[in-house]
């Protein structure tokens, strides 16, 4: 049985249910002359509190399947993906602000058991990469992290989305703000977010008036951390894709960072 004919057991023969989209396959759009429902199956049993909080569409129902699945249906928003020039404005800053300060979300992130990615970790990461890469560049940033990784006190991480490519900012069409894809959320020190949002869309001129909504100042030393985290997020980036364009301008994006790492760190 396939999971079309799974959503329409579940919701009614009245429903019309079509993929998605996305790299998964398992989100669908089901609708009826009345209706228009995201559901999706499997989704983190985090979605009912980024539901109550506001960060993700409201959570309309979750229903266990004889198979053992689950399908969660969210409200359907009628709104667009940010653009990545949309990533610089103070809403996005803000809202990326309450998400980092929730202590709901860490509370109930914790109860996952979630294991905290630690800087130790990911630099586990990257050292078991580099055995598979002939670039030197890779050796030589591995290098870099080692002898660079930041002190973090794991009472201060927070949960971090892990994924804040603007594709995943929707805006509806009241101009309030959703955060999606959770699947990937993880409890982490908040510069790794920071790293993926001030280093993909934005100059370093524009940091200090996006980290005032934010709410917090950027000290030399977070500055640093988040330098730290996108040296590593790119070299995981690098070993994942497939696409040899895409891995070159990865390596450029690499050599760059490890050129502004010695002008700015060493």
């Amino acid at each position: 049985m396939n999971m079309y004919s799974d959503i329409v057991g579940a919701l009614g023969k009245e429903w019309t249910v079509a993929s998605a989209g996305g790299i998964t396959g398992e989100a669908y759009v089901a609708t009826t002359r009345q209706h228009k429902i995201f559901v999706k199956r499997n989704s983190s049993p985090f979605l009912a509190i980024l539901s109550a909080e506001g960060i993700v569409p409201k959570l309309l129902w979750t229903k266990r399947m004889f198979n053992g699945d689950v399908l969660s249906a969210q409200q359907f928003i009628e709104g667009r993906e940010l653009s990545p020039e949309d990533m610089k404005r103070p809403d996005v800053a803000a809202q990326l602000g309450k998400i980092h300060n929730s202590k709901e979300l860490l509370f109930m992130l914790q109860q996952l058991n979630h294991t905290p990615v630690t800087p130790h970790l990911l630099l586990r990461q990257c050292e078991a990469y580099e055995q598979d890469e002939t670039d030197p560049i890779i050796g030589e940033a591995v290098q870099w992290l080692k002898h660079h990784l930041p002190k973090v006190d794991e009472q201060e991480f927070v949960v971090c989305h892990s994924d804040l490519n603007h594709n995943n900012w929707i805006e509806d069409e009241s101009g309030l703000l959703y955060l999606t894809d959770w699947d990937d959320a993880i409890i982490a020190d908040r510069a790794f977010d920071l790293a993926m949002v001030v280093y993909s869309y934005m100059d370093e001129v524009e940091w200090e008036r996006w980290f005032s909504h934010y709410g917090v100042r950027v000290s030399s030393e977070l500055h640093n951390r988040m330098h730290w985290y996108a040296i590593a997020q790119t070299i995981l980036t690098i070993y994942g894709e497939e696409n040899d364009s895409a891995r070159t301008e990865g390596f450029h994006v690499l050599r760059e960072l490890m050129d502004e790492a010695y002008e700015r760190i060493d």
